[in-house]
């Protein structure tokens, strides 16, 4: 395993993070038994991995809770999430600061610990960040003052806003110290909005989105790039091919598109950690191995730049427990 420091925060972690929500939250959400998601965290910790990313709306922090011996706690970084939307249709609405203290409090029971090392305000919409700075985050930097939480993040909410535009105006506050944003081979904006101002602030990046079913699911890949060829967004060519990313594998290349996936990811300046979710040991040590490999060819990472660098908001699947707005 290779390690680095998420920002600034001093914390030492891997980086390659095992993300427990998605569509398969650690196997949940495929049917494995919570004694086979159980092994799946163990399985992950054999493999060096330190960061444990989960959140009350996933339903996988009582695995977490279970999976680590209480030597093991400092050994491990987790970072969970509380859901702040009040519901209202604007979307400017917050819960009640108590709400989320309430949230923090069941987390920490359902991990089994006294601390989380970060705590996340989850999928915050560009009209929440305003009332969650002034209504929220006063109340958890008190509790962070009494070591329920090491540091304080957010995250954005990808699909809906592929701008990042919560997170452009996040990032004027020193109150956030980890972030989680949505970056991958065909939605790279963040390169430009984002990354820049987390180095030069040392804010901590946690990287979700990375693999979506636009590279899991040959067809739909072939489907999407043929329309944007056709709006005039990519060359025509790669709109022909049934398989356009094709390109990426090779020798001296990548193994296969979601080898080049997490490869791609990896290696942009800027990045801390590649979360990466799984139902399967197997496909855990893939996924891993192909995070700890060098970065693609010069070539293709410029081929890919030309071709998607300007595309905002392709592939950005919601995880399928989440209803879309109406």
């Amino acid at each position: 395993m290779q390690y680095t420091t998420l920002g600034s925060t001093g914390l030492k972690v891997s980086v390659a993070g095992l993300g427990c929500g998605g569509n398969s939250r650690i196997g949940l959400g495929t049917g494995k038994s919570e004694a086979e998601s159980i092994e799946l965290v163990r399985a992950a910790l054999d493999l060096g991995v330190t960061y444990f990313d989960t959140a009350a709306l996933y339903g996988t922090e009582p695995i977490l809770g279970r999976a680590f011996r209480p030597d093991e706690r400092s050994k491990v970084v987790i970072s969970t999430k509380a859901h702040i939307h009040s519901g209202d249709r604007q979307g400017t609405g917050v819960q009640p600061a108590a709400k989320v203290v309430a949230s923090l409090e069941q987390s920490l029971r359902n991990l089994r610990t006294d601390y989380v090392d970060v705590f996340m305000l989850h999928g915050v919409a560009p009209a929440a960040l305003d009332p969650a700075r002034s209504e929220i985050v006063p109340t958890l930097l008190a509790e962070k003052a009494k070591g329920k939480l090491r540091h304080l993040g957010i995250t954005e909410t990808a699909a809906r806003d592929a701008d990042h535009s919560m997170l452009d105006r996040a990032l004027e506050d020193p109150c956030w110290e980890v972030i989680m944003l949505a970056f991958h081979l065909m939605h790279q904006n963040a390169r430009r909005v984002v990354f820049p101002r987390t180095r030069a602030r040392g804010v901590g990046t946690l990287l979700m989105f990375v693999v979506r079913n636009i590279f899991s699911k040959p067809d739909l890949l072939a489907e999407t790039v043929r329309k944007l060829a056709a709006e005039g967004q990519v060359p025509a060519a790669l709109g022909a091919e049934r398989d356009p990313l094709g390109f990426l594998v090779h020798s001296g290349g990548a193994t296969s598109l979601i080898d080049a996936a997490y490869r791609y990811v990896r290696h942009e300046p800027g990045v801390d950690v590649v979360l990466f979710g799984t139902s399967s040991i197997a496909h855990m040590q893939s996924n891993v191995a192909s995070i700890l490999s060098p970065p693609l060819p010069e070539t293709d990472r410029a081929y890919l730049a030309e071709c998607f660098g300007h595309l905002v908001g392709v592939g950005l699947d919601l995880p399928d427990y989440i209803k879309p707005s109406r």
